[in-house]
């Protein structure tokens, strides 16, 4: 049975996930990994999806206002053991959604070119590419996407 659960940043698993998470990201990433670390605090987040397989958390995604139409998507995740069987869309899905309920109008993103499979995720859900905004202007590795939600 599969179980998606709204919370927050203080939850357990997805501490657990997102440490996983970023033991991940620093492979791919080398040396820019402690640049992109920096942006991704997750201690005051207040809307996390996590979904379960039973009772093991493996897949995870949070958001938070960018602006006061836009939620900004953030740590997505997907358990290797788990992927391909389409929880990261499912996340998404749960993330565009809570968005929207909150009364934003737009989600936009940011991601590793290297991560060939959230890139396409991103284009298969709608997701538009925009230049990089923020802290990612400049970064060559970084891609940034967004897309309007339904309201």
């Amino acid at each position: 049975m599969t179980i998606t659960l709204r919370t927050d940043s203080k939850n357990k698993d997805f501490q657990t996930l997102i440490n996983s998470l970023d033991a991940y990201l620093s492979k791919i990433n080398g040396d820019e990994h402690g640049f992109f670390s920096q942006y991704n605090s997750v201690d005051h987040i207040n809307n996390v999806v996590i979904i379960y397989k039973g009772d093991i958390a493996v897949a995870c995604g949070a958001f938070k206002p960018f602006d006061k139409n836009t939620a900004e998507v953030k740590r997505m995740f997907v358990h290797p053991e788990y992927r391909g069987k389409k929880f990261s869309r499912l996340i998404l899905t749960e993330l565009e959604t809570w968005a929207s309920e909150l009364g934003f109008y737009k989600c936009v993103l940011e991601t590793s070119r290297k991560l060939t499979a959230a890139v396409n995720l991103y284009q298969n859900s709608g997701y538009e590419k925009i230049e990089n905004y923020g802290q990612y202007i400049g970064v060559a590795t970084s891609i940034c996407f967004e897309k309007t939600i339904a309201h």
